[in-house]
């Protein structure tokens, strides 16, 4: 008989989002790039923002770090944006994110 993988708990697997914080971290990442879309120039008619087009929206102060969209944020090329250090838990190792600048 072969085996067939089980149901995924997605309810369960919110709800522990939920408790760990990530649900209202991911929630302020979208509210800066929906902002981003709705305020910028969108020449080609996509709904995405022509500075934002394959790039990332990268806080000034991170998230983990205790940082908002109030803090302000630059446009970064993915690969910049994503190759910071990391602690065991993704929080960023050193301040090193400011040397960029």
């Amino acid at each position: 008989m072969p085996y067939i993988n089980k149901k995924r708990p997605h309810k369960k697997e919110y709800q522990q989002q939920l408790a760990r914080g990530e649900h209202e971290k991911r929630m302020e990442r979208q509210r800066l790039r929906r902002k981003v879309d709705k305020n910028g120039k969108d020449a080609n008619g996509n709904g995405v923002a022509d500075k934002r087009e394959g790039k990332d929206l990268a806080h000034k102060k991170p998230l983990s770090k205790g940082g908002s969209n109030k803090d302000g944020y630059t446009v970064k090329s993915k690969s910049k944006n994503r190759s910071f250090k990391r602690n065991s838990d993704g929080s960023i190792k050193t301040r090193q994110y400011l040397a960029g600048k």
